[in-house]
């Protein structure tokens, strides 16, 4: 959705977001999902599925980005006023994955169990500063 907003804006006069801008978050979100592609691909291929097949799947797991960037172009109008919330439960649900998934496998080391807890709470507290000194 972010790509799809950023191209609607360097499309709407006096936006002030260039069409290089928003190539160049599609260009970063699209290097971003090759890693994300090889973790879906690798397990597969672990499990016996074809190098083919593992590939496809892994491509697939990343064409949802393209598909939504689309739709958000297309529905720019309706999209951009709830896109705040939007995001917003974007970040709960990757701060959920955190708490539910990472931060009791660190747990589950007994003498590492500290420190995924206290990551998690320097990153968290990074982002706050950041979030309110930057505005």
């Amino acid at each position: 959705m972010a790509v799809g907003v950023v191209f609607a804006s360097s499309l709407t006069v006096g936006s002030g977001i260039t069409m290089a801008a928003a190539f160049a978050l599609a260009i970063g979100i699209a290097v971003q999902n090759f890693p994300e592609g090889a973790i879906i691909s690798m397990p597969l291929k672990s499990t016996g599925v074809s190098k083919t097949r593992a590939f496809i799947y892994g491509v697939l797991s990343g064409i949802v980005e393209p598909i939504a960037a689309i739709i958000t172009i297309l529905l720019t109008s309706m999209v951009v006023p709830v896109l705040p919330y939007l995001l917003a439960f974007a970040a709960g649900a990757m701060i959920y994955v955190v708490v539910d998934e990472l931060i009791p496998e660190s747990q589950s080391i007994c003498h590492l169990s500290k420190y995924g807890t206290i990551g998690v709470t320097i990153g968290f507290l990074i982002m706050m500063i950041l979030d309110v000194s930057l505005g």
